[in-house]
């Protein structure tokens, strides 16, 4: 459906245009279609398919049209200030000619701000359980003013163990019979239907194509290959595809401070994002890469749930995830309503075990590919490394330096990107068939896996 075909408010609908929104996706659809009626929901959809979209026209039709009742705000509760942070940003830009005041609210930052605008008043509140119960019990979040409620990523709450928080927001409020409530969970598992039968008002279940669990639009392609020239490989593939920007995951944030250092001094502008960073940097980061201030960046699975970014071209499975619903999330991440999207995935000798609990979740197999040998490029970092660990030498007449150029992400100034050159290369071996494990041993297996 089109939107301008939607009975909507002129003032939203121009927000929406402006947005670039011209047709509804199959979650905005289906939800607009109970929601805009005033119904309460509860939603199995995936990420990258409208839902935000979903929920906020919802919130602003609803709020517009009833602009002398009684209960204005509305409260948006998600699991990571990440995804607080990045809805926020979606908010703001959908409500360009709307007069609505728009909070975030979470922790690992002062009170200060925040309080100031509770005080001056907020009718879009979005936030973190444990902050907004701060501000509860401070009593400057009137839970009984809220008059529609949004639950964002509700398996992933459960599964940071939110749900005592979120009972107790929920408990505080006014009954589900007076209010609007919006469920959304990647699946809606018992526990989510349990919360929507017990905190919602005769709430209708949504579900969309849960066998279809992978985007359409997303290019899947898998390579086997040894950990030791995964540098290489990826390196080559990024030369030769030339995305204009690239998630890449990998499993640990050690791994995450190493390859985006590798990275940089090989050319490729990047950053990276773990948990471990303070969450003032961690912040910057995720805004400077959402506004294309630099292109690559290296997360672990952090950044799986709740990091936007339009037109992301391509995922990077550097490290196959541990659990296989992350799978699911991190490429999801790319080919956002309705875009087209890459995602590459490499499987070696550590983590190439995760493969066959994610094919089985997907209920099929990821296309797989051949690493040939002019896909491996030089990893020009270890000329650097050589040079820097030469200079601190005890003999060395030079001492002192650093790889430069970097102030945030594990990076720097590098080397020319080598976009031609070659590496000695391996590939990984197929679980419980191995190859050669040295160099020269042979590259990237066939499709055919044996199993």
């Amino acid at each position: 459906m089109l939107f301008k075909d939607m009975n909507l408010h002129p003032s939203l609908l121009r927000c929406i245009a402006d947005r670039g929104y011209t047709e509804t996706t199959p979650v905005q659809d289906k939800t607009l279609a109970e929601t805009l009626d005033g119904r309460d929901v509860a939603v199995q959809s995936q990420t990258g398919t409208g839902k935000t979209a979903a929920f906020l026209i919802t919130l602003y039709e609803n709020m517009l049209r009833g602009a002398t009742q009684k209960w204005r705000s509305a409260l948006i509760i998600v699991p990571t200030r990440e995804l607080a942070v990045q809805i926020e940003g979606e908010a703001r830009l959908l409500a360009r000619h709307l007069k609505f005041r728009i909070g975030c609210f979470y922790g690992g930052v002062g009170y200060e701000q925040q309080e100031a605008q509770l005080r001056q008043g907020t009718e879009i509140l979005i936030g973190t359980p444990g902050r907004l119960l701060d501000l509860s019990e401070k009593g400057l979040l009137k839970l009984k003013e809220v008059g529609y409620l949004v639950i964002d990523e509700a398996d992933r709450m459960f599964d940071m163990g939110f749900l005592p928080d979120i009972k107790r927001l929920l408990q505080k409020m006014t009954a589900p019979r007076v209010r609007q409530s919006m469920l959304f969970s990647a699946t809606l598992s018992r526990m989510s239907r349990k919360i929507a039968l017990e905190y919602m008002h005769d709430p209708v279940f949504i579900e969309l194509t849960p066998e279809n669990l992978t985007v359409d639009t997303i290019t899947q392609e898998l390579y086997r290959v040894k950990s030791h020239i995964k540098p290489n490989l990826l390196l080559g593939i990024l030369a030769k595809e030339k995305p204009a920007n690239a998630l890449i995951f990998v499993n640990m944030r050690h791994t995450a401070f190493k390859l985006a250092k590798k990275l940089e001094l090989n050319g490729f502008s990047c950053r990276y994002l773990s948990g471990d960073l303070p969450q003032v940097k961690r912040l910057r980061i995720m805004e400077d890469f959402m506004e294309g201030k630099f292109p690559f960046l290296v997360a672990t699975d952090v950044a799986a749930r709740g990091l936007h970014i339009d037109d992301l071209e391509m995922v990077v499975n550097y490290d196959l995830p541990q659990d296989h619903e992350n799978y699911v999330h991190r490429i999801g991440r790319t080919a956002r309503a309705g875009k087209s999207g890459k995602a590459i995935s490499f499987a070696d000798e550590k983590f190439g075990e995760h493969l066959y609990p994610i094919e089985a979740f997907l209920k099929g197999r990821i296309p797989e590919k051949t690493a040939t040998m002019d896909m491996y490029a030089t990893d020009r970092s270890l000329e650097y490394e050589a040079q820097h660990k030469h200079d601190r030498s005890p003999d060395s007449p030079q001492r002192g330096g650093g790889y430069g150029g970097s102030q945030r992400g594990g990076g720097g100034g590098g080397a020319d990107r080598n976009r031609g050159g070659r590496d000695r290369s391996g590939g990984a071996p197929r679980p419980k068939s191995p190859q050669g494990s040295g160099h020269g041993s042979g590259h990237g297996s066939g499709s055919s896996r044996g199993r």
